[in-house]
């Protein structure tokens, strides 16, 4: 009997510098008391446009929905009703061409850069 291979663990749940140093804004549309996902009770308006998610607002700061402890491990408590910029943001070290604000937001914590799956496929 064969078994799927098991996806290696994601470094996002050892790592949770992205929530806690980017601003986390989306359409306002998003929230749950308007048919969205995000509950309202995490959100602050920003302006007639776009919400944020609380802690986020001026950047630099920590998510209220991520719990546990940067850089060693943690969790988004509304990871399936997250906004689209959590959705969207992809982990450095998992896409073929990296996304530099990943490393960027781990430098801010002190952790170290993550590699490309470029990088890691051609060292193969």
């Amino acid at each position: 009997m064969s078994q799927e291979p098991v996806d290696p663990v994601s470094p996002c749940l050892g790592c949770g510098a992205c929530c806690g140093f980017f601003r986390v804004s989306f359409y306002w549309g998003e929230a749950r008391s308007v048919g969205g996902l995000v509950p309202d009770h995490l959100t602050t308006k920003v302006n007639s446009v776009y919400s944020c998610m609380q802690g986020t607002e001026g950047g630099h700061g920590r998510c209220v929905a991520l719990l546990g402890e940067i850089g060693t491990q943690v969790r988004c408590s509304i990871y399936q009703n997250r906004p689209s910029p959590c959705r969207e943001f992809a982990c450095h070290s998992v896409t073929i061409a990296g996304n530099p604000d990943c490393n960027r937001a781990r430098a801010h914590y002190g952790l170290p850069a993550l590699q490309c799956a470029e990088f890691e496929s051609q060292a193969s």
